[in-house]
């Protein structure tokens, strides 16, 4: 089950002391005295309020809008997760079945939410705080460059000083950030690949490249545990990742998980019979490891 520590969340988010303690007056991290894990629905909930605070709002603002928005989706245990939000006049709205709303449910404008975009877009939030129509233009240009100039390896740095645009224009692009970690990587700046890789989770923690790639880089670094670790993560986002079962076969079989090992090595082979990588699986299969 997708689940983290607090500890874990903290690191994602890059939680401040003072914002922890903001997010625990809102209720949706656990008290202090009675730390738990925290589901996907939860840290992406946790996500829109830190983006909404970054953003200037007072706990006190975003707590009457937080207990609107329950009332408005009485059935949602996380109604952070689940809807549209922007912020706009200093205050939050919603975006429900094409219409803008105010959290109590009243509509904002009667005509939809896609006329309203322009004045939205100023103050809308990136990435999972979603703004009323997708950033496009000059970030996916800056992107498109960047996925063409880094197969290059002479032409690496352009690229990376692409993606580095693509972020600043947009920060919750988690396919930018995942890619600077991959250039991170190629170059042997193992810290900063790190750093990198984790912004990507951060950004998107259903991006599975960057859960992958996080488990790539420990196996670098000679560390299995925390490979396995993260090829774990990427399957619980994607179960049919043939690469992520491959690799975590590995690095089980290096920990002396054989029996485990061996169950990811099935796995592989049933989803990618073909490729040649499924001799090697099929050896370890018959040599026990």
């Amino acid at each position: 089950m997708w689940a983290l520590t607090q500890r874990e969340v903290s690191r994602l988010l890059g939680l401040t002391p003072r914002r922890t303690d903001q997010l625990r007056r809102l209720g949706l991290l656990h008290p202090s005295d009675r730390p738990g894990r925290y589901s996907f629905r939860e840290v992406v909930s946790l996500r829109v309020a830190h983006g909404l605070l970054e953003q200037g709002l007072t706990v006190r603002r975003i707590k009457k809008a937080l207990a609107a928005l329950r009332r408005l989706l009485p059935e949602s245990d996380a109604p952070l997760a689940e809807c549209r939000v922007v912020v706009s006049g200093g205050g939050v709205l919603v975006e429900r079945e094409g219409v803008l709303l105010e959290p109590t449910g009243q509509v904002v404008m009667d005509f939809p939410v896609k006329e309203l975009a322009e004045a939205a877009r100023e103050t809308a939030l990136r990435g999972l705080v979603r703004a009323l129509l997708p950033p496009a233009g000059e970030a996916e240009h800056w992107f498109a460059l960047a996925s063409e100039w880094d197969g290059d390896p002479a032409r690496w740095d352009e690229a990376v000083k692409a993606y580095r645009r693509v972020t600043a224009l947009d920060p919750g692009h988690a396919a930018a950030w995942n890619n600077l970690g991959l250039l991170a990587h190629r170059m042997g700046e193992y810290a900063e690949a790190r750093d990198l890789y984790e912004r990507a989770f951060a950004a998107d923690p259903t991006c599975v490249e960057a859960a992958y790639n996080l488990g790539a880089l420990h196996d670098d670094l000679g560390d299995p545990k925390a490979a396995v670790f993260w090829y774990r993560r990427a399957l619980e986002v994607r179960l049919d990742y043939a690469d992520a079962h491959f690799n975590l076969a590995s690095a089980l079989e290096r920990l002396g998980q054989v029996e485990d090992a061996r169950r990811h090595w099935r796995r592989y082979l049933e989803l990618d019979p073909g490729s040649r990588w499924a001799e090697i699986a099929q050896a370890h299969l018959e040599g026990g490891g």
